[in-house]
């Protein structure tokens, strides 16, 4: 899903949250969450779209509807080379849209 499409989908109500995914490098991922699926945003090259941070994705969308957004972050244990992953879910946090 492109921006065009993502924006389209929120001002028709069809997306339910946003999910900023923290990756190891400090780079961000957007995915929209509709009827509990994920939908991964893309550029204008069909790729993953990276951000640098909740800011940049906040600028990224400044014109888009007000909808939740939620920052996702996997636990470190998962992140380190030759650590066997646990039963530790990702956290959740609710993060502010806008500063308006």
């Amino acid at each position: 899903m492109n921006l065009q499409e993502l924006n389209a989908y929120a001002i028709a109500g069809k997306v339910d949250e946003l999910n900023l995914i923290s990756l190891e490098g400090g780079i961000y991922l957007i995915e929209a969450r509709m009827h509990g699926a994920a939908y991964p945003l893309s550029d204008t090259h069909g790729q993953m779209m990276h951000v640098r941070s909740v800011e940049h994705a906040r600028e990224v969308l400044h014109a888009f509807p007000k909808l939740p957004m939620n920052l996702i972050q996997t636990p470190v244990d998962d992140e380190m080379c030759g650590m066997a992953g646990g039963a530790e879910e990702s956290s959740r946090v609710p993060i502010a849209f806008r500063y308006t």
